[in-house]
């Protein structure tokens, strides 16, 4: 997906599991970084808007698939429907929306044209403005709705349309794990920081998504997260990065402030300003990496 300006570079925080801080991480790096938009590409769970203090400009209906429908008028019962629907989606020959992963199979078979087949709304992604003027972007992906990876590409694309020639940074929260939503933040992406934890799981999802960056041919940099709750994982995730070549851009002690942070609906930066300088730091190592 190509940029309206070339000057455009894109972060993206990732994490291969959930729960790593990559949220709070996120939030701390894009109220340092200026000339930014910032994008929050976890639509299936976005939460950047709880600490963010901004006004929507703009709301956008997403339809990222197809749903069945049946005509009572039309149907006949004969009950063909509920036996090919694989997804046990219907019921008294009623569809359930959150059950249909519209595959249209019924709507193929039924012998009376009584099951239509249309467009469904998905979702909504949000323009709006920040107190400094920072365009902010996030999502909000309707119960039982697939097709997150579509999502994210629209509301990259919609941001990118609205991304102003002063704009140099274009910082990403993405969604945790390796799939569909995660392979559509990485378009385009010109540098990843890795939010990891010292915990077993943490090392595994962490080795994971390396693999992944090294698909797309991504450079990348770890965090790693409360990591004074288990030195010894800890030391296995710098020996690992150390072997793979990549950077470790910080490391940050358990501390009940984040949580405290998250629970007043605050960034960690606007609950505890100590923290200013910490993530300072990391943003300008981010900095010196990607732009020589």
């Amino acid at each position: 997906m190509n940029l309206p300006y070339k000057n455009n570079l894109q972060i993206a925080v990732l994490s291969g599991k959930g729960g790593t801080g990559k949220t709070t991480i996120s939030t701390a790096l894009s109220e340092i970084a200026e000339n930014k938009i910032i994008i929050d590409a976890d639509v299936d769970a976005a939460n950047m808007h709880l600490v963010f203090n901004y006004y929507i400009n703009s709301e956008y209906d997403y339809y990222g698939g197809k749903k069945a429908e049946i005509n009572q008028d039309k149907c006949s019962k004969c009950g063909l429907c509920k036996t090919v629907c694989r997804f046990d989606a219907i019921k008294d020959f009623k569809v359930n929306r959150a059950s249909c992963e519209g595959c249209g199979f019924c709507f193929r078979v039924c012998p009376d044209h009584a099951i239509s087949f249309y467009e469904s709304k998905s979702g909504v992604y949000s323009e709006c403005e920040m107190e400094d003027q920072t365009k902010f972007y996030f999502a909000k992906l309707l119960a039982g709705e697939g097709n997150s990876g579509k999502l994210v590409s629209e509301i990259k694309k919609k941001a990118y349309e609205q991304a102003k020639e002063n704009v140099k940074w274009i910082i990403i929260d993405g969604p945790p794990g390796i799939g569909c939503p995660v392979n559509a933040s990485l378009s385009g992406v010109d540098f990843v920081v890795i939010v990891t934890e010292p915990t077993q799981s943490g090392l595994h999802d962490l080795k994971r998504l390396i693999e992944l960056l090294n698909l797309f041919k991504v450079p990348s940099g770890v965090i790693i997260n409360k990591h004074s709750i288990n030195d010894e994982v800890s030391k296995s995730i710098e020996e690992f990065i150390d072997s793979a070549g990549i950077k470790l851009l910080a490391k940050i002690p358990f501390d009940k402030n984040f949580i405290k942070a998250v629970q007043s609906s605050r960034s960690i930066i606007n609950y505890n300003p100590l923290y200013f300088e910490k993530f300072k730091s990391i943003w300008n190592d981010i900095q010196l990496m990607v732009l020589n």
